[in-house]
């Protein structure tokens, strides 16, 4: 585990925890995205769960510098002694270089968004339900730009700084294609929506494919620009 890696994430984790609106729905996010429990960090940083309870849900006062810089280094801490493939994945992670007619748009958000909110923001249409509520980031790609022109790491950048996220792929017609994506593509987004298609419309086997690989599944027909503009009010 390389030290600038370790660094560079620590120091992105703080910074959107300071400049949270609300600090500690921004630290339960981080802490979701880590995959660490309200116990196993508190025993991290040697306090009782219910105190991390309270600052994710502002029962107590915003956490100061001192506490956010414990809290980021105990999420390392643990990842590291798992093993550390959350900072690897961020390692991997390089700015967002796409040209503009396949990525359209792609956003991290301060605090997790409730799946059925990303729903509401694209007028979707769920057809199979994932493993996971919520989403902490979106991506908004052309179907067939992407399948055609992306290597299998490329298409892994799309999930900007996180897998917890909605992938929506546009242009769409049935189906096949984006789903024998994501068969390919490991590991694979909480939420995919495939933008400009009916759910009568959609390829047979989709909702299963879904299944098999846990993720949520929907369909949507709204205008893409104002599906883009209620996307962004979600970040």
């Amino acid at each position: 585990m390389t030290t600038t890696v370790r660094e560079d994430l620590a120091h992105r984790i703080a910074g959107e925890v300071t400049l949270s609106d609300d600090p500690g729905a921004t630290l339960k996010k981080w802490r979701t995205d880590f995959d660490v429990s309200q116990t196993e960090l508190a025993a991290e940083i040697e306090v009782s769960s219910s105190v991390i309870s309270d600052y994710e849900s502002g029962r107590r006062s915003s956490p100061g510098i001192g506490i956010v810089r414990r809290m980021v280094t105990a999420l390392l801490t643990i990842d590291e002694n798992r093993g550390g493939s959350r900072i690897r994945q961020y390692g991997r992670v390089l700015s967002a270089g796409f040209e503009s007619d396949i990525v359209y748009d792609l956003r991290e958000y301060p605090t997790a968004v409730s799946l059925s909110a990303f729903y509401e923001a694209l007028d979707a249409t769920e057809i199979t339900e994932g493993t996971r509520d919520y989403v902490n980031g979106h991506t908004v790609i052309n179907s067939i730009q992407t399948i055609t022109r992306l290597t299998n790491e490329e298409f892994y950048r799309l999930y900007g700084q996180s897998t917890d996220r909605g992938l929506v792929f546009t242009d769409v017609t049935r189906g096949e294609g984006p789903m024998v994506a994501m068969r390919v593509v490991q590991p694979t987004p909480n939420a995919v929506v495939l933008h400009g298609i009916e759910p009568e419309d959609l390829w047979e086997h989709a909702g299963a494919l879904a299944q098999v690989d846990g993720f949520a599944l929907a369909t949507s027909t709204k205008d893409l620009d104002d599906a883009l503009a209620a996307l962004r009010e979600l970040a």
